[in-house]
């Protein structure tokens, strides 16, 4: 919950979608990313709310939304089925066309949204991310070390569902001390987080969100590789964070969209928690241009 927005539970493709929605103006939905929840945004939307009307979901299998089972292709938690899930919602509320930003795995969901429902989306920002394929094509000792998660979670169930349930704090503990500087997010969120981390069904969702992107979402991007992002794409990323240091983010977003604004943040992969105001003011700036 974020205090002052109201609650909801919404169908996207055969899964409840639960979030908090509020505020006032253009549609823009906020997509968070592991191992967060709509919580990411709380300190973002009292920023934004008198500007824009934020529709703030879990993504399915994180947060209190649901959790479908999975088969061998891992499709139920491609970025594709989760795009679908959010453009469901989105008209459920009347926004037959909208704005989104994504952070982390939120903001693979926007890349795929983008790519899948153009006539959806009016513009878009991605948060510390470089597109899944080039990033899995780029891969070498600097990022496998710093983005170990990526290849721990892919593993098959249920080997790392049972490891991260034998020590959840203590995993949740390296993951977020991991990246140079632990995030500013709050008591209420971490608590949440960890919460989530001692349900099964919550830990299974979330490692299947992973063996997808090592799967099938390659294969949706390798088929789309030709295709750019029609829409104006914001670019955000941690000035400091492993994105920076291991990419060029501006080439290989410049490869994928046309109208193309990158901009490096204060801090690393969590600058949203961490850097709530000149976050939100990036955001307001690039949406409000439309």
């Amino acid at each position: 919950m974020i205090a002052g927005f109201e609650p909801f539970e919404a169908e996207g493709e055969g899964v409840t979608i639960h979030g908090v929605r509020g505020g006032e103006g253009p549609p823009l939905l906020l997509l968070h990313g592991f191992p967060q929840s709509h919580l990411l945004w709380e300190r973002i939307a009292p920023l934004l709310k008198d500007r824009f009307t934020l529709v703030m979901p879990d993504l399915r299998g994180y947060g209190a939304s649901g959790k479908p089972a999975s088969g061998p292709d891992h499709a139920a938690y491609s970025k594709r089925a989760m795009a679908a899930d959010m453009v469901r919602v989105m008209a459920g509320f009347g926004h037959e066309r909208f704005f989104v930003a994504g952070h982390d795995r939120g903001g693979r969901v926007t890349h795929r949204m983008a790519l899948d429902h153009p006539e959806r989306i009016d513009r878009a920002a991605v948060l510390d991310i470089a597109p899944t394929l080039a990033m899995y094509r780029s891969t070498d000792e600097r990022f496998a070390r710093a983005y170990w998660h990526w290849f721990f979670l892919i593993r098959p169930h249920p080997l790392p569902e049972r490891s991260i349930a034998a020590a959840p704090d203590a995993y949740l503990d390296a993951f977020f001390g991991g990246w140079g500087t632990r995030p500013k997010i709050s008591e209420a969120a971490m608590a949440a987080y960890r919460a989530a981390f001692g349900d099964e069904e919550a830990l299974r969702a979330m490692c299947e969100d992973y063996r997808a992107g090592a799967g099938i979402d390659l294969e949706h991007d390798t088929a789309d590789l030709d295709r750019r992002i029609a829409c104006p794409l914001l670019v955000l990323y941690g000035g400091d964070g492993v994105i920076a240091q291991c990419f060029d983010v501006a080439a290989l977003w410049r490869d994928r969209a046309g109208a193309l604004t990158v901009r490096a943040m204060p801090g690393g992969h969590f600058f949203v928690d961490d850097h709530p105001g000149a976050t939100a003011e990036a955001l307001a700036d690039f949406f409000a241009s439309a």
